[in-house]
């Protein structure tokens, strides 16, 4: 960057200027006597002492590597975002147009192939002009200047103090003079000039011409015109003080007095410059919008791609070792994200519930995940990522947990989570199919109170159960279902496909819970808010069977889910595939870490049952496409968080619509797309909203037929069925036979045949269960 003011020159007095002129001559017998010590110390002169003081200075310029920005990218290499903290584009030379290279050095050194890095002749003869007129002109070279914002720059990586020419001493110049003359015998001057026009800035945070080229005009430096090279070359001397869009009239003066300079160096024609000075700043700016605020898309899967990176000592020692590589470092990281997926997931989101028209207490999100891989390809959400209070702003990620594997060093600008209502009720069933019991087992689902005192098998709990407790020996604990209706005997397939909470309870009590609650957390599901160094499951209660006790993640769910898809195996989230910088050093990015945490044979019962949710349940309307499918819908006793989980082996979803800023306050009468909604759950909105996304992306995933579970799993004969029942008490003391309307309620027949039943309300459910010491009750369809 050209000198700027010295101290000297600020004054318009003789003396002022004469003084000057005295500095000026002491630098310049200074650097002649360093540049002559073989002459001077033969002569045994009066200069040794020049000398010697020159010849102490450091010899050698340390030049780091430029900062660059990073990006991130999509799986199909599309930009998602970039970051940065100085916006630098490096180019070679032959990358640069010669308009450009003649317009810097008519300006700022035209002696530049003839100097040998400090211009003895210029300095003097700025000297003289600066005493005989009212100018300050500079007498720094080019090759001084580039020297200047190395150091700059070396100053600004390891968090020093800039130094500018204004403040500069005489033994700083004497520095960048001797470090001047040792970069040019290193160095060619093609070398040096390609180095400075790569360094120099030219607003606040871009710097390098090819930047700069784009930032205001938008086109490449092998581009630049005459008149847009001027003003690029005027705007070094003082990015603000000259910048185009806060001082235009003084930006486009300095700009003709640089075509001036290349007409006086015959750079050009009279006639290109009369045509050149003729035009306006013709300024087309184009900034590079920095961070996930500016991200192109998925800014919220772009700020939990950049917590991986700052919390993984893989990037960096320290914390500030990583954000130097990450925002500095020039590196391009590649991830899962699937562009078209993603793209059909926000549309979905935005029709459903935009910010406009959406009340900024009701979020709206969507994750999706790749069975077999964990591959993250979606991850969208109906705020706008952006700090601050303005409605419909947020930086909080609903989709994620707060933090990494639950290290409260390692957030991840996650909410945590939220209660998962009945999407938690297929872990019941994979617990009662463990257990090596039939799907087709018919259970109580009649409206039950299980009193205070009453005890729940519980082993991994300190008195092996858990006991409902109650301050009140009156108190009962009393699960509905949606509508209070719809009691009554039902085989456990039915009972989730229509989400009664009545049998969910009842097939549970016949189990430990623990077993229920373990089975869940090794397919993924653990409390989303966990801060204790690692993932902590939910708790154990009687609420957990209905999604009631814990919050947990929509990436949780998704990944519990993405392990049913691929029949037990269990893959950890992953975002990153690789990780690359500018000089080709790679980084270790994690890989798939994929277990089978169950049988194949349970996960297939499960998705078996999952299926009828979407045959003849809750999602029996929904219109998705023609795939194999299989969901749960979920909404927590207080109506404040909605889900619907959809899946295939192609890919998870989950889909969830709640109350993120007020608590438990229920959704009812909250406006949700320009419309506001009596009553509220899994099935009214998150799963159309779900449908909506897949069928933008027909196609895309092809899955694979689910696998039919073992025969044992979901053949139990009529007369089985009607034995098993008749050993069962009612809620009143007495046996089961039949349903309060006299019939067995009887899943499919395998091969798809429905045998006779009576046809229950689809209308899904909701828990009522009182809260009790031990948790809230919650869970519904």
């Amino acid at each position: 960057m050209a000198a700027r003011k010295s101290p000297f020159f600020d004054t318009a007095t003789t003396l002022g200027k004469i003084i000057a002129f005295l500095g000026i001559s002491g630098l310049s017998g200074v650097l002649a006597a360093g540049l002559l010590v073989p002459v001077a110390a033969a002569a045994g002169t009066g200069a040794s002492a020049s000398i010697q003081f020159f010849e102490n200075l450091p010899a050698e310029l340390e030049r780091g590597a430029l900062a660059q920005p990073s990006k991130i990218v999509a799986s199909d290499g599309s930009l998602i975002a970039t970051l940065y903290e100085e916006n630098r584009q490096p180019v070679t030379l032959d990358q640069v147009s010669e308009n450009m290279t003649d317009a810097l050095i008519a300006i700022e050194d035209d002696q530049f192939y003839n100097h040998g890095g400090v211009d003895l002749q210029g300095i003097i003869s700025a000297a003289i002009s600066n005493i005989s007129s009212d100018t300050t002109r500079g007498a720094s070279t080019i090759t001084q200047q580039y020297v200047n914002n190395v150091l700059i720059d070396a100053s600004m990586q390891s968090g020093g103090d800039i130094t500018f020419s204004g403040q500069k001493t005489l033994g700083d110049k004497l520095r960048e003079a001797k470090l001047a003359i040792a970069v040019e015998k290193e160095l060619s001057k093609d070398e040096i000039l390609a180095g400075y026009l790569n360094i120099v800035p030219f607003t606040g945070n871009t710097y390098g011409v090819q930047a700069a080229s784009k930032y205001f005009f938008n086109v490449e430096a092998k581009d630049l015109n005459i008149q847009q090279a001027a003003l690029l070359a005027g705007v070094v001397n003082g990015p603000t003080f000259y910048s185009p869009e806060l001082y235009p009239e003084r930006s486009l003066e300095r700009r003709n007095l640089v075509i001036g300079r290349m007409l006086e160096t015959g750079k050009i024609t009279q006639e290109e410059y009369d045509a050149a000075v003729a035009s306006d700043l013709g300024l087309n700016i184009t900034p590079v919008l920095n961070g996930c605020v500016g991200a192109e898309q998925a800014p919220y899967f772009c700020d939990y791609v950049t917590h991986l990176v700052l919390n993984d000592p893989a990037y960096g020692e320290t914390r500030e070792d990583r954000e130097n590589l990450l925002y500095r470092g020039g590196l391009t990281i590649k991830t899962t994200l699937d562009p078209r997926a993603q793209a059909a997931a926000q549309t979905a989101i935005n029709e459903t519930a935009n910010r406009e028209t959406t009340d900024p207490a009701v979020g709206h999100s969507m994750v999706s995940l790749e069975p077999g891989t964990g591959d993250i390809l979606v991850m969208a959400q109906n705020t706008r990522f952006m700090p601050g209070e303005t409605p419909g702003d947020s930086v909080q990620n609903f989709n994620v947990d707060a933090y990494y594997k639950g290290d409260p060093n390692k957030p991840i600008g996650g909410l945590g989570g939220f209660q998962p209502g009945s999407t938690f009720k297929p872990f019941v069933v994979a617990a009662w199919l463990e257990d090596g019991r039939s799907l087709n087992t018919v259970v109580d689902g009649s409206k039950k109170a299980y009193p205070a005192g009453d005890r729940w098998e519980a082993s991994c709990l300190p008195r092996g159960f858990y006991e409902i407790l109650s301050d009140d020996p009156n108190y009962e604990y009393e699960p509905q279902n949606y509508g209070d209706t719809n009691y009554g005997n039902y085989t456990v397939l039915e009972g989730l496909a229509q989400s009664y909470n009545t049998v969910t309870f009842e097939t549970a009590e016949q189990l430990d819970l623990c077993k229920i609650r373990d089975m869940a957390f090794e397919m993924g599901v653990h409390n989303g808010k966990s801060s204790e160094g690692e993932p902590l499951p939910v708790d154990v209660n009687v609420p957990m069977l209905i999604g009631g006790s814990s919050d947990v993640s929509p990436m949780s769910m998704a990944t519990a889910y993405a392990t049913l898809a691929a029949e037990g195996l269990k893959c950890e989230p992953r975002a990153l595939v690789e990780v690359t910088a500018v000089n080709g050093d790679t980084y270790p990015v994690p890989p798939e870490s994929c277990e089978q945490v169950i049988p194949k044979e349970i996960a297939r019962g499960v998705n078996y049952a999952t299926q009828a949710v979407i045959e003849r349940g809750s999602g029996q309307l929904l219109e998705f496409g023609d795939i194999p499918m299989a969901g749960k819908t979920g909404t927590n006793d207080a109506r404040s968080q909605t889900w619907f989980m959809g899946y295939n082996s192609a890919m998870a979803t989950a889909s969830w619509i709640g109350n993120w800023k007020e608590g438990n306050t229920s959704l009812s009468g909250m406006q949700i797309g320009g419309r506001t909604y009596p009553e509220i759950d899994g099935s009214l909105i998150a799963a159309p909203s779900w449908a909506r996304y897949m069928q933008q992306i027909q196609g895309s995933y092809q899955p694979e037929p689910f696998a039919d579970p073992p025969s044992n799993m979901i053949n139990t004969s009529r007369q089985e069925q009607q034995d098993q029942l008749s050993q069962q008490p009612n809620s009143n003391g007495t046996t089961n036979g039949t349903t309060n309307n006299g019939q067995l309620i009887l899943p499919p027949a395998p091969g798809g045949n429905t045998l006779p039943v009576t046809p229950p309300d689809n209308s899904g459910n909701n828990g009522n269960g009182n809260g009790n010491g031990n948790g809230n009750g919650g869970g519904n369809g």
